[in-house]
């Protein structure tokens, strides 16, 4: 019994000996893990340089962007690297490759586009990471862009301004050919917003500009002069006439007051902050203007009609 599982063992044995060896003389094996093993050095090597950027590198762009690049880089390697391997056996398999990749081009059309769409990002300055931007119907900041997907930290939605709501949105790159993308930040990083104030008739209208004149420059004067130098840039860049950037207000005369409105421009993640800066500068002026100045609110007149008569209550007479 013991020499028949030792015969059995030995022939089992003798048996992976030559089915190893035919492998091993067998060029597309030899070929294959040569392949495997260059890959798998080429990933540690690459996951090694990435984690030794951010010892390097302080800034979160520019650390970002390194390791973005590294990513691409070493995927390129691999490409080539795999080319070089396989050099003798691409002649032969180019017309399986023709069928194959018509097939993989018709199931996998989205992710073409999206591939296609992350070139365009990357090359055709579209947006970038840090910018706030509007695609596919979602407002948030790019916080990430891969080959496939644009990752957003979204916006609003259910809450108020210009805020995050803590939800991370990843959209196909594709949508870049589908819809169309606002950019709140991109070439001019500043967007302009309005503030109304409702001011009672009787009040000095100079009295109410210059008011209002002070209280904007001390709050978004300074967006103002750093607008101007932007949109000097962009005029040189683009067909686009002059855009008023300093702080200007108009007056509109309604049934019951006189609505002032504020137009200036603000940092474009400062909006909801700079409006409530200020409203506080406008009102505090406002208080201190003793009487001169004051907001006006709804009122409503009541007319009796001839021959109408109203009962109070508790009136017996």
């Amino acid at each position: 019994m013991d020499d028949q599982l030792q015969d059995s063992v030995q022939d089992s044995v003798v048996e992976f000996q030559s089915v190893f060896e035919r492998l091993v003389e067998n060029p597309l094996f030899v070929k294959g893990v040569v392949a495997l093993v260059g890959v798998v050095i080429l990933y540690v090597i690459g996951r090694i340089i990435r984690r030794s950027v951010g010892r390097y590198i302080r800034d979160d762009k520019s650390r970002y962007r390194a390791r973005k690049a590294i990513s691409f880089g070493i995927f390129l390697v691999v490409l080539l690297f795999l080319s070089v391997v396989f050099s003798d056996r691409i002649g032969g398999l180019t017309v399986a490759f023709g069928v194959a990749g018509a097939g993989i081009a018709f199931a996998l059309q989205e992710v073409i586009v999206s591939v296609a769409g992350w070139v365009a990002i990357s090359f055709g300055d579209i947006y970038k990471t840090g910018d706030r931007v509007r695609l596919a119907g979602v407002v948030g900041d790019v916080i990430d862009i891969s080959v496939i997907r644009t990752t957003l930290m979204e916006c609003g939605d259910w809450v108020n301004g210009d805020l995050y709501n803590g939800r991370v949105v990843r959209i196909a790159n594709s949508f870049v050919f589908k819809e169309p993308i606002f950019n709140y930040s991109g070439d001019f990083p500043f967007l302009w917003d309005e503030v109304t104030i409702p001011i009672r008739y009787g009040c000095d209208i100079d009295d109410v500009r210059s008011l209002l004149a002070r209280s904007a420059d001390e709050v978004v004067g300074d967006f103002a002069r750093s607008a101007l130098q932007v949109w000097s840039d962009i005029q040189r860049k683009y067909l686009v006439e002059s855009a008023g950037v300093v702080p200007m207000i108009t007056i509109r005369p309604d049934e019951n007051w006189i609505t002032f409105t504020v137009r200036y421009v603000v940092d474009f993640k400062r909006r909801r902050s700079v409006k409530d800066q200020l409203f506080t500068a406008i009102l505090g002026r406002i208080e201190r203007s003793e009487g001169r100045v004051s907001i006006a609110s709804a009122s409503q007149e009541i007319t009796l009609m001839p021959g109408s008569r109203v009962d109070l209550k508790g009136d017996t007479s």
